[in-house]
């Protein structure tokens, strides 16, 4: 029986709390918050509600961290430091310096640490990874009606590193290129983006991302030689369209299937899996190393979008009487 706690009782801390109270190889022994609002939710699961992280050290074996981005490093290091596994919601902290002590913690200690990039555990993106072989080109889109959450951060962060990280584990390869554009809309963050990533080996994404659309999309497509493989995350879906070759003078012959999909939830796929890499030590199926890989091909998209804008920013009375 692995003792649990959530630290974070919001948007997705509720669902993890959800979860964890239903698996019986678990045991949810506390809720963390400074919000009294969380108390709701431990008066609904029967546990006792903190404020205070540092009350878990002891009391628990492993904790799901779902509080805002900057203060992952924070209470992931703290708690890992003090032996306990940590499933921290992505993107795995806000520097790469950052990602890398919480890592070197997680070594020190033995202590589990895994990255809650929640579409790695998604039926069509499990049966889509078991046939892709080299891929070649990614179409993805991932489009949200606004909510207010997750404001801290811009909409690479919050959206787009979903399927940058699912790009990363298909193509394995390093990047060579990356142009970026993107814009803030509604907050001070960028809201739209959209990001062209060059492989070295030659692959390409094509990459959008948007928190101000009018409908909810998330698809991504890649083709590879002979095959095209289309994944609709929301519907849990993966289809392949193949292509052969005619005989002479014939046209090519095109056959689709819809892969196999065995359907579950991915976020309680994402924690039977931190669950047994807490109790076997083995390395989890989204590691530290991987959360870090996404935060710095993210950052890099980031960084692409604000030269861009520089690049392209109107001049104004004041920038022609600046010096230089």
């Amino acid at each position: 029986m692995i003792r649990v706690a959530v630290i974070g009782v919001g948007h997705f801390g509720r669902e993890h709390a959800r979860i964890y109270a239903s698996i019986p190889e678990a045991r949810l022994e506390a809720l963390c918050d400074i919000d009294e609002r969380a108390r709701t939710v431990s008066e609904r699961l029967n546990v006792p509600l903190v404020s205070d992280f540092r009350e878990l050290i002891g009391k628990v074996d492993a904790v799901s961290l779902a509080v805002p981005t900057v203060e992952h490093h924070r209470i992931a290091c703290e708690l890992l430091g003090a032996g306990i596994a940590v499933l921290v919601e992505k993107p795995i902290c806000r520097t790469l310096e950052q990602a890398g002590e919480m890592i070197a913690v997680s070594a020190r200690t033995g202590a589990i640490l895994q990255v809650g990039h929640l579409e790695r555990f998604n039926p069509a993106v499990v049966a889509a990874g078991r046939i892709a072989t080299t891929p070649r080109f990614f179409e993805g889109h991932r489009l949200s009606v606004f909510t207010p959450r997750s404001l801290d951060i811009d909409v690479v962060m919050d959206l787009m590193i979903h399927d940058i990280d699912v790009v990363l584990s298909l193509v394995g390869g390093e990047v060579a290129e990356i142009r970026a554009a993107g814009v803030a809309v509604i907050t001070p963050h960028t809201d739209i983006a959209n990001a062209r990533i060059e492989f070295k080996n030659g692959c390409v994404a094509n990459l959008t991302a948007s928190r101000i659309s009018a409908e909810r999309i998330r698809k991504l497509r890649f083709f590879q030689p002979a095959e095209y493989v289309s994944i609709d995350y929301g519907a849990q879906e993966a289809a392949m369209i193949s292509v052969k070759p005619g005989g002479p003078g014939g046209a090519p012959q095109f056959t689709s299937q819809l892969l196999p999909v065995q359907r579950e939830e991915p976020l309680a796929a994402e924690i039977a899996a931190f669950l047994h890499s807490v109790a076997s030590g083995t390395t989890p199926v989204v590691s530290g190393a991987e959360g870090r890989n996404a935060l710095a091909l993210a950052l890099s998209v980031n960084e692409q979008i604000r030269i861009n804008f520089e690049k392209n920013r109107p001049v104004t009375g004041q920038d022609r009487l600046k010096p230089g």
